[in-house]
């Protein structure tokens, strides 16, 4: 199969790293050489010079002029949270001007509370609902609604191509077994694990942490998996003890899809 690859350009939570308040060794770091600095999610699927992104977050247009991309016509959106969809108007801005008619996939609740925020993007994008089911770039990609604890819900996706299978999945905790199940079997799990560690009330938290990550893997089984949407308490200089054939995105990581 052809290889295409995942391109993440951004690995970090809601508030990015470094935290502008903070002056945390994670934040010095990502201040100075930078292996930590994090821009909000976003991954792009690349098959030579075709794309499309998944997420569009504030810090759009940065990642967008760090890897020397002038247009995008194709993103699908995990839900509705202002560092998931903040540079939308940025994007519909790129349309205007290039005179495209860019396609923005979702979810139809997803689509809703999109165009209650920005009404004026349908001017410059298509709204396409993502069910029953959708096909991008060769890949047939299949959507469902997971827990985001105290932030309410979110989307991941199931992407397959020929034999190959992977997992989108950046905002969830405490899954259950049916939202559990279309992870199964996967090549890769993409998961989204704000902290090492969170020790806050349970009922205040809206994602996992690698700890918890770490116990539905063991349920999951994905052959491998990649953690992302990281905040400023994951030091990639110091995560030693991740479990086998996991690890930790950084920004720029290039993963190919099918070997």
């Amino acid at each position: 199969m052809a290889e295409d690859e995942l391109v993440f350009w951004g690995t970090g939570d809601a508030m990015g790293v470094p935290r502008v308040y903070c002056e945390c060794i994670v934040c010095e770091e990502a201040r100075t050489t930078g292996v930590n600095r994090r821009l909000r999610s976003l991954v792009s699927v690349e098959d030579g010079e075709r794309r499309f992104l998944i997420d569009c977050g504030p810090d759009w247009r940065v990642q967008m002029e760090a890897g020397s991309i002038r247009t995008v016509d194709t993103i699908l959106v995990t839900h509705p949270h202002f560092d998931h969809i903040g540079g939308l108007p940025e994007w519909a801005d790129q349309c205007r001007w290039t005179g495209t008619q860019g396609k923005l996939y979702a979810p139809g609740e997803v689509l809703e509370a999109i165009a209650e925020r920005y009404p004026w993007l349908e001017r410059n994008l298509e709204l396409i609902r993502v069910e029953p089911g959708l096909m991008l770039g060769g890949w047939s990609i299949a959507g469902w609604r997971v827990n985001h604890g105290k932030n309410g819900y979110s989307y991941a996706y199931r992407l397959e191509k020929e034999t190959f299978s992977w997992v989108y999945c950046p905002d969830s905790i405490g899954l259950s077994a049916e939202e559990i199940q279309p992870m199964r079997s996967a090549d890769l799990l993409v998961l989204g694990t704000s902290f090492v560690q969170e020790d806050a009330e349970y009922s205040t938290r809206s994602v996992y942490d690698m700890r918890e990550a770490a116990e539905l893997l063991q349920e999951v089984r994905p052959k491998q998996t990649i953690y992302t949407h990281m905040s400023h308490d994951v030091d990639l200089n110091r995560l030693s003890d991740l479990p086998e054939r996991v690890s930790a995105a950084r920004t720029g990581l290039r993963v190919k899809l099918g070997t």
